[in-house]
């Protein structure tokens, strides 16, 4: 016999019940912990690009600075080409100069800096950006400058570059794969109305038809004169009305 026949009604319905919302809580606890998980992950595979980036360009402190270096060169940097290439070491591809760089990625605020995002400085104070730096957090700037400085590491507050700060990005991508930054742009071809190439026809023009009938001039009546003139009047005397009235 089944023994569910003995359990009231009421306490099967709250039996019920309290094992959806174990199902429930336990569904939206497993949900959370998995985004709580991707978010780490993201998180913390964007520290160790940004990690491996700032490791990389501490290798070569002390590398001398000639202006306008040559690309992938190790041999000397000036600032834009050593950012250049500890990124692209890193599998993130940015522009040569400095002024390029400085529209690659994500506009990020000064209060928002993390480590492995670009400081972008104006130092000859002309409006145009010439200089940038990794910042590595701890208010400090890994970069080059002037000859016989080369790679250093410097304080960033109150230095030069504070001063002519500009702005940063971030070109990191938040789950640390590398990313093509500033992609060309695709214009949309422009779709022209098809031409209609068919000739044209003009409808002949419909004259009226011309009347070619002869025209019959009707004859004019015989227009009698208001009066005869007096030497042409017939004799009113009755004795001589045989007569020629002329004597």
């Amino acid at each position: 016999m089944n023994h569910i026949n003995y359990i009231p009604k009421s306490r099967v319905g709250k039996l019920l019940i309290g094992t959806a919302l174990s199902l429930t809580v336990a569904l939206s606890a497993g949900t959370l912990l998995s985004s709580t998980q991707t978010a780490y992950a993201a998180t913390s595979t964007k520290s160790s690009t940004a990690d491996n980036v700032i490791a990389l360009g501490k290798k070569y402190i002390g590398v001398n600075y000639k202006f306008g270096a040559q690309a992938n060169s190790t041999s000397t940097f000036d600032c834009s080409s050593f950012t250049q290439y500890v990124f692209k070491q890193n599998g993130i591809s940015i522009p040569r100069s400095s002024k390029q760089q400085s529209k690659a990625g994500t506009y990020v605020s000064r209060a928002q800096l993390q480590p492995g995002d670009l400081v972008f400085s104006d130092t000859n104070r002309d409006g145009v950006i010439n200089h940038v730096s990794i910042y590595i957090g701890n208010d400090q700037l890994l970069h080059t400058y002037r000859v016989g400085i080369g790679v250093t590491i410097s304080k960033f507050s109150g230095s030069a570059w504070d001063k002519t700060y500009v702005t940063a990005r971030r070109v990191i991508p938040s789950n640390g794969q590398p990313e093509i930054v500033n992609p060309p742009v695709v214009t949309p071809p422009v779709v022209k109305p098809p031409v209609d190439t068919s000739p044209v026809v003009t409808p002949p023009v419909v004259k009226p038809p011309v009347d070619t009938s002869p025209v019959v001039t009707q004859p004019k009546p015989d227009k009698k004169p208001d009066h005869q003139p007096w030497y042409q009047r017939p004799s009113h005397d009755n004795d001589n009305k045989n007569n020629n009235w002329f004597w």
